[in-house]
């Protein structure tokens, strides 16, 4: 006879979480390492009552904002490679809604995490209750349903004993390359109190293997014939060259070809800078090297790339009449992307082939290309260097060159945080990646808020290392709450705020579109409506500094290069503030070195739209579709 445990659903899912393993490479981590948690009467009295039941076998975080608990969980996700995460209860209500951006988050960028979202009763004896979305035609929804469309997998616990196959199928989904993001498993309030007799099996250790699939003979043999015909080939490194840690692969790949390697901005650092294949960012916020190797390529070999509209510079960038993709990807849909010649195997496992059946006869591109883009690349360092330069130290430092500080202080084991705003075009341009997890862009969602909470994450799965979030004020007000539970545990991450007055990023653009930068500076309003008056006199160093968190300030060039080694060599959560120019004169890195689309208005009175419109259909006329 079969040995039963009797629990609630919110304690055996507890133990079940606790239970679990991934294994990769022979390497076995925790799936589920800890859990995040906003209490209310959702699930204080399941899973909060479980979390405390079980407090020796699942860690427990206290979050301040459930958007940002997930985040929290993404940041470790990723530095973990994907093979660890974090679970995240809410009650019901706002608190579930709460989730939703992070959750889209998650899945967008392929990166696993765990929703444990309240739900109303299941067995109604009270309907509605607080906080419950009525739907007139349906008596089986509720706002928990919102995260249908930007989970993985989704599941409501109605029952006891349907937690066993959905919690096996969420952990199949979590640990899958292909499929992963957010797994959502709802839990009606009264079903986690709810106790059951559990087989004692479900308890048992599981490992769950990551796999590392091979690539097809027939395919494989299709893309040494691409590379051996291709006189002009470049490497699109994504993210999936980090989620496979195929790094050493890559420059293997790279070493023995000679073949350029351009990174978008989930795969920056996938070679580190200094490599001699390495040209940097790629589209529209990438260095002029890369762009210009993409605009002439006859082959392009992505690798584990989405190919999104900033890497294709919305369709304009691979110029070469006679361009063909060569895709090396783990999922099958992002192979076939552009009428690409698909590679489906893990990214590694892949360039290990492609290395090596290129090898039996020997193959590498003409000298003369490698000595183009290696002079290329040579010249855009010197244009990093102008921007980095501060030849006077005692002035109000430009952008540039407060990442120029950061770069000059930093070594292999910094890791830099960012998501939003003008940053990411600045740091996908200059910043010098020099290790593989050094460069940390969610560029996917790039989802203002995310930098705080994601350096606690990033901190908890490397607890030894310098973390950085670089945070402009429009990013710092979404989302400072974090700041309290960095403070609370004594995670000691660094925050570099920069206050320019505004959304610089989106001011440049909308300037660009004939928005005037229209609603896009922190100022009083004007007379006639407008926000240009003086800057508003808010103090953001005051407010981190009110939240528990050491902050120093910066005015020059010079004190800040003092407050980031400070900073850097603190260990409790510190944040070194410094004010930049204003909104409209923020950057001073390069131009875009490609262009993105996004509509300009077809018919307008004011010359700034209309001038705007006349460059944007010149753009649009040199897009094509790659058949």
């Amino acid at each position: 006879m079969t040995s039963t445990t009797r629990l609630t659903v919110a304690q055996a899912l507890v133990r079940f979480l606790a239970a679990q393993y991934t294994e990769r490479d022979g390497t076995r981590r925790r799936l589920i390492g800890a859990t995040w948690g906003i209490f209310g009467h959702g699930n204080v009295a399941g899973l909060g009552q479980a979390l405390i039941e079980y407090a020796d076998d699942m860690p427990y975080h206290q979050g301040r904002n459930e958007q940002s608990m997930v985040h929290a969980a993404v940041g470790y996700a990723r530095q973990s490679n994907r093979l660890s995460t974090h679970a995240v209860t809410t009650s019901i209500g706002p608190g579930a809604t709460n989730l939703v951006t992070g959750a889209a988050l998650a899945t967008i960028n392929h990166l696993p995490v765990l929703l444990l979202p309240g739900d109303v009763f299941a067995t109604r004896p009270a309907d509605p209750v607080l906080q419950q979305l009525e739907v007139p035609y349906a008596g089986d929804v509720s706002v928990n349903d919102t995260l249908r469309p930007v989970s993985k997998y989704f599941d409501r616990i109605t029952r006891p004993e349907a937690l066993i196959p959905s919690a096996l199928q969420a952990m199949r989904v979590l640990t899958d390359p292909v499929e992963t993001g957010a797994v959502t498993l709802a839990l009606p309030q009264d079903v986690q109190a709810e106790a059951y007799d559990w087989p004692e099996e479900f308890f048992a250790e599981r490992v769950w293997t990551v796999r590392r699939p091979g690539a097809d003979p027939v395919e494989l043999a299709g893309a040494v014939r691409a590379i051996r015909a291709a006189r002009r080939p470049l490497v699109v490194a994504g993210g999936g060259v980090h989620h496979s840690r195929a790094e050493a692969a890559l420059a293997e790949f790279a070493g023995a070809t000679g073949i350029p390697v351009a990174s978008t901005q989930a795969g920056k650092g996938s070679l580190r800078f200094d490599h001699p294949q390495d040209v940097g960012g790629i589209g529209h916020t990438g260095t002029a090297t890369a762009d210009e190797l993409a605009r002439t390529a006859d082959l392009v070999i992505g690798v584990g790339t989405r190919y999104t509209d900033f890497t294709t510079a919305s369709g304009t960038l691979f110029e070469n009449p006679g361009v063909r993709f060569l895709n090396l990807n783990i999922a099958p849909f992002d192979g076939h992307k552009l009428a690409g010649l698909p590679l489906v195997a893990d990214a590694r496992s892949g360039l290990g082939e492609l290395t090596a059946a290129l090898g039996t006869h020997g193959h590498r591109v003409a000298e003369g290309y490698v000595a183009e883009y290696s002079e290329d690349k040579e010249r855009w360092e010197q244009r990093v260097d102008a921007c980095y330069e501060a030849d006077e130290p005692d002035i109000r430092p430009t952008q540039p060159q407060v990442l120029g500080a950061l770069d000059a202080l930093a070594d292999e084991s910094d890791i830099i945080i960012n998501a939003a705003g003008s940053l990411p075009g600045d740091l996908h341009k200059l910043w010098r990646a020099r290790s593989f997890d050094q460069y940390h862009l969610e560029y996917g969602y790039s989802c203002m808020g995310y930098e705080i909470p994601a350096a606690i994450g990033v901190k908890l799965a490397a607890p030894d290392r310098p973390v950085w979030a670089l945070v402009g004020d429009g990013t710092y007000l979404m989302m400072p709450t974090e700041i309290v539970t960095a403070v609370q545990e004594g995670i000691a991450i660094k925050i570099l705020l920069v206050q320019n007055h505004g959304y610089a990023s989106i001011g440049g653009l909308s300037e660009s579109v004939g928005g005037e930068r229209f609603g896009t500076a922190y100022r009083f309003t004007s007379d006639d409506g407008t926000f240009t008056g003086a800057p508003l006199p808010v103090d953001l160093a005051a407010n981190a500094a009110s939240l528990g968190m050491r902050v120093l300030r910066a005015k020059t060039v010079r004190e800040l290069r003092a407050a980031l080694a400070e900073a850097r060599a603190a260990d409790t959560p510190t944040c070194v503030y410094v004010e930049t120019e204003t909104a409209d004169t923020v950057s001073g890195a390069p131009p875009a070195q490609a262009w993105w689309d996004v509509p300009v208005a077809e018919t307008a009175t004011r010359s700034s739209a209309v001038k705007a419109r006349e460059l944007y259909e010149r753009h649009v006329s040199t897009r094509r579709r790659h058949l």
